[in-house]
């Protein structure tokens, strides 16, 4: 088995990706056994310095009875358990690479095997995909001082805070968001929700842990469905406005899924040592 690829390796294609503007770079590199080096993953998501994205993926060998394999690293370098968004956008890599054949294949992630639905689009580069979530986990309802607010804990493969309220407006998702990592061991999800103009649907905003304000999360809107269906706001199939697009998501149970769209933007060769000399200066206060 290959290394990882380090800041000495020969340079690196990618190709980046997004599902309703929340985006990824993701490396094809089946003989890889662990994550890229954390100092790279946050020069090249950087949006200034770097080629800018929400996370960094590799599609590596599979385990298992798995098609293929998934290495997710967030903004900050951190690996995470899973993605709603990238694993579509990760699929979307292995259908264009010829890994895998349309409409069904498996990718096993930190949080289990999961499997994909690919549908192809009118454009070679625009696609719809879905994926199962496995269960949605709920946590206790946590006790609010007003009646129109509520909140609780969901996990669906990652863990998620959700945070019901009458309107989105004047909520400063980075400041409360960023205030809940400290309190969550290891960091969390946080997604603001309010109901949609239409039934069965919600309108979300989110924090992602290692990341920041996004402009959509696959889990999260799959974690908000969850807690909205669990205090009756909403029923089997939901579907979640995010500042980005549009995401569908279905309950069999306590089973979740998820679907939208997915779509190629282009490709990029890195030469890992360019992007770390080229990388935000670290500045120091006293």
């Amino acid at each position: 088995m290959m290394t990882p690829p380090t800041t000495e390796s020969p340079l690196l294609r990618f190709t980046k990706h997004h599902g309703a503007g929340n985006d990824f770079l993701v490396l094809v590199e089946p003989d890889s056994n662990g994550p890229l080096p954390v100092a790279l993953v946050r020069a090249l998501c950087d949006r200034q310095f770097g080629v800018g994205a929400d996370g960094v993926m590799q599609i590596v060998d599979g385990a298992g009875d798995a098609d293929l394999g998934m290495i997710l690293q967030n903004a900050d370098g951190r690996e995470a358990e899973m993605s709603g968004n990238g694993i579509r956008c990760l699929a979307q890599v292995a259908v264009l690479s010829a890994l895998v054949m349309p409409p069904f294949f498996t990718v096993a992630t930190a949080a289990g095997i999961r499997t994909i639905e690919y549908i192809e689009g009118d454009h070679i580069y625009v696609a719809e995909a879905s994926v199962d979530l496995g269960a949605a986990v709920l946590g206790p309802d946590q006790p609010q001082k007003f009646p129109d607010r509520k909140v609780r804990t969901v996990d669906t493969g990652n863990p998620h805070v959700v945070m019901f309220g009458p309107d989105l407006d004047g909520v400063d998702v980075v400041d409360i968001g960023g205030k809940l990592q400290s309190v969550y061991d290891g960091g969390i999800n946080v997604e603001f929700i309010t109901r949609g103009d239409e039934p069965d649907t919600l309108v979300l905003r989110v924090y992602e842990r290692g990341v920041g304000e996004t402009q959509a999360c696959g889990t999260g809107s799959a974690a908000a469905a969850a807690a909205a269906r669990s205090w009756g706001l909403v029923g089997d199939h939901v579907t979640v406005h995010n500042p980005g697009g549009t995401l569908h998501v279905s309950f069999d149970g306590d089973q979740a899924r998820l679907r939208g769209p997915v779509h190629r933007v282009g490709s990029v060769v890195i030469d890992p040592a360019a992007v770390l000399a080229a990388a935000r200066p670290v500045t120091t206060t006293r």
